[in-house]
């Protein structure tokens, strides 16, 4: 069959990585100021979308597939670099959930709580995927809360 009659799917608005297929986080130019070295940053418009998928080598894509590759940012970003704090706001990283789950208490989570509903938090320029780190946060912590147990 000719392909000028096929019809293409219908687009429901996600962008899917070219490389990996992972689910992309949309994205607006903020976080594409902050963390794409200028040459790179040329190339992309004003939303694209961010792939979290940590074994990835890119990290901004848009939709005519046009690739910003982990290599091309000015500084590591999680969680393409597990020893970059998941907080860019705050510094807040791995270690501080690994002593919370220590401790057994979440103070130290509890505290990037309260700092994440003040207005020095930043989290749409200066996290890489644009958004609030806590989910991923508490993710986390429930993950090595069940290792611990296990």
């Amino acid at each position: 069959m000719n392909k000028a009659f096929v019809r293409e799917p219908e687009s429901d608005g996600r962008g899917y990585c070219p490389r990996c297929g992972a689910l992309g986080v949309a994205v607006a130019a903020e976080p594409m100021d902050t963390h794409i070295a200028e040459g790179s940053r040329k190339k992309m418009g004003d939303a694209a979308w961010f792939c979290s998928f940590a074994r990835c080598d890119v990290a901004y894509f848009n939709e005519f597939d046009t690739l910003v590759r982990v290599d091309e940012l000015k500084t590591p970003v999680y969680p393409m670099d597990l020893e970059t704090p998941i907080c860019a706001c705050f510094g807040f990283g791995r270690r501080e959930i690994e002593a919370d789950v220590d401790d057994g208490v979440p103070t130290r989570i509890r505290e990037l709580l309260a700092k994440s509903k003040s207005a020095e938090a930043r989290c749409r320029t200066l996290a890489a995927d644009g958004k609030c780190c806590l989910q991923e946060v508490q993710r986390l912590y429930l993950k090595l809360i069940d290792q611990k147990k296990a």
